[in-house]
């Protein structure tokens, strides 16, 4: 049985709106984001933006890949946060270790006892399921989306959608 082109990149739109409803509802009951978390949303907000587009009509193949590189991106950045959660490499010196870059510190930082309370490292995982980090289930299922991204755009006519009605 196959599929619309259009269905199946609103599928992957609406697999990106879960997820990016996903982290909103962790960060809701205690699960503060670091900085590579957040990073992690802005692609699938383009996503799901793209999915928009085609459920008004714009079924263009070029949304199809713009897609699916908005999704591969939130994957590539969920791949580089778990190689930083698990110490494989190094993360952003603004969200590991202390997070606090001691040269663009005036002397009144150095001698200030408050802290950054809400600071959250991105080289400490904060939640696991299955050994899985959230970047890391944000990398699984962001791949499978650019799958469905890839396959809605190969299905896709070229010239296929609003553009060629008009």
């Amino acid at each position: 049985m196959t599929y619309p082109s259009y269905k199946i990149g609103l599928a992957a739109s609406a697999g990106s709106l879960a997820l990016l409803l996903g982290a909103w509802v962790f960060q809701s009951i205690g699960y503060a984001p670091c900085a590579m978390c957040i990073w992690q949303r802005y692609p699938h907000a383009i996503a799901i933006f793209l999915g928009a587009l085609v459920f008004f009509g714009l079924r263009h193949k070029v949304i199809y890949l713009v897609g699916a590189i908005a999704t591969a991106s939130t994957a590539g950045i969920g791949i580089f946060h778990t190689g930083v959660e698990r110490d494989w490499w190094e993360g952003p010196t603004s969200c590991t270790g202390s997070g606090l870059d001691l040269t663009t510190m005036t002397p009144e930082d150095l001698l200030s006892t408050s802290g950054v309370a809400d600071l959250v490292m991105c080289d400490q995982v904060s939640w696991e399921f299955l050994t899985l980090s959230m970047a890391s289930w944000n990398t699984l299922l962001s791949c499978v989306l650019v799958g469905l991204w890839i396959i809605a755009s190969k299905q896709g006519k070229l010239g296929s959608g609003l553009i060629t009605r008009i």
